[in-house]
């Protein structure tokens, strides 16, 4: 069996040459799936993962649009829309410059695993444009968002592919897709996530996936008879999900004592908490894209060009972007006492990042599993549009709370039942799997 698995990652390199992000990200979810096919042949028999691999459908197109001077700019734009066999497609768009059809497609595929483990009915895709938002005005903002959902708007819809935000996009350019679609489909359905909360929006979205990653690690501890109280904690990132973290992990009781941006990190010893954590969203606001501005306002030190990984901490929480964490930082990381790390990116982790924490028996959760709070409060806002009724705060929080501990339950009990206990990514990735896998089963050969 393991050289079926090694001779189709062959087969997905040699098909998909150049797409380095998501040979990494098939590479790993393969790996743990041999323990699967040797129980349950019926998976290789039917060609489950081969099928896995190829997305139903990409889309790509062009993204013509007139800056503030009338010059014209063309930009190209993406939908991979890569598994929808337990629900429409789901999943972020991201403008940056970085965007490539290999990142795509590694975040689509790693999508289909994160949605399954939220038991919520929701496939996978993944999209965006190499368009940079950074400097625009809003109004360039705007015309640019419109020119992209003209072409994407015939090929999503509530029921069909349901995208969010994602780097790049947050409620602003949300709103100025939702508005053209809402002028093309001649309707007004919860067809984009992450909306404002006077028009289908849901209450603590923006901090569901840095919450999220928090309660997962929450759970890892409890394992260990460990609570959070007490811990000092590495975040990396301003935005998003690095927000969410730190609000919820010092509301827990830890510490918080590294932020990060493009241009370095900063190092807070008392913690990034109260008025610190209220000036992330001024940094974000600013459109600086930097974490200098924070060692300025509070008189901290700053680590031009470096990451965070070296600080002294009780736990880390990557939750910038892809291989920010390579196997050096894993290495620094276990030296100097880590005993968690849950990822609040996706694949924030180097495959050789991943080894070493696991061979140092640390814990260690992916991102399919514990960043899967931003795409679970994505599904409860489907929900209360389909309902045409909004929840309280409260009630958000508590059904995301319950969702990360049913998927760290899920992950620790799929991965004891294949014999690997305590590793979290056999155990995302299996119990992924399995939910997809015999949908596509049930379904027959489309």
């Amino acid at each position: 069996m393991k050289e079926y698995i090694r001779n189709l990652i062959e087969q997905v390199k040699i098909k998909n040459p150049g797409e380095r992000e998501f040979h990494q990200a098939v590479e790993e979810v393969f790996e743990s799936l041999e323990l699967v096919l040797e129980r349950n042949p019926k998976y290789r028999e039917h060609k489950i993962l081969e099928r896995m691999v190829e997305p139903e459908r990409i889309i790509i197109f062009r993204v013509p649009w007139v800056d503030d001077k009338g010059e014209i700019h063309i930009n190209r734009g993406y939908r991979v829309q890569m598994n929808s066999a337990i629900g429409p497609y789901k999943g972020g768009l991201r403008f940056h410059p970085s965007v490539t059809l290999s990142v795509l497609k590694f975040l689509a595929f790693e999508q289909v695993f994160k949605n399954s483990l939220t038991t919520l009915p929701m496939g996978g895709g993944k999209g965006g444009s190499d368009f940079d938002p950074k400097g625009r005005s809003d109004a360039e903002i705007m015309r640019f968002c419109q020119s992209f959902m003209t072409e994407l708007f015939r090929h999503i819809g509530p029921d069909v592919d349901v995208p969010a935000g994602d780097i790049g996009v947050g409620g602003r350019e949300i709103g100025y897709l939702f508005g053209q679609y809402k002028r093309l489909a001649n309707e007004f359905t919860g067809v984009l996530t992450g909306k404002g909360l006077n028009w289908g929006g849901s209450l603590i979205r923006p901090e569901a996936t840095g919450f999220g990653v928090v309660y997962f690690a929450q759970e890892m501890l409890k394992t260990k008879n460990m609570s959070l109280e007490g811990k000092t904690i590495a975040i990396s990132g301003f935005g998003n999900v690095a927000w969410g973290a730190a609000l919820k992990a010092t509301e827990l009781g830890a510490k918080v004592v590294t932020l990060s941006g493009p241009d370095g990190f900063i190092y807070d010893q008392d913690g990034v908490k109260g008025e610190k954590i209220n000036y992330m969203l001024e940094m974000r606001a600013s459109l600086r894209d930097e974490v200098k501005m924070y060692a300025e306002k509070f008189k901290v030190p700053f680590y031009a060009g470096k990451r965070p990984w070296g600080v002294k901490v009780d736990i880390a929480l990557p939750c910038a972007t892809q291989n920010e964490l390579d196997e050096n930082d894993a290495k620094e990381l276990v030296k100097n006492g880590c005993i968690c790390v849950a990822e609040g990116a996706n694949m924030p982790t180097t495959l050789g990042g991943v080894k070493v924490f696991q061979e140092a028996k640390i814990l260690y959760a992916p991102g399919k599993a514990a960043n899967a709070g931003g795409v679970a409060t994505s599904g409860l806002e489907m929900t209360q549009n389909s309902m045409r009724l909004p929840w309280s705060r409260e009630e958000v929080d508590k059904k995301l709370h319950e969702i990360m501990v049913n998927i760290h339950r899920t992950c620790v009990e799929t991965a004891a039942e294949y014999g690997t206990p305590e590793n979290y990514v056999n155990g995302a990735n299996i119990a992924g799997f399995l939910k997809v896998a015999d949908a596509m089963l049930d379904q027959g050969i489309v």
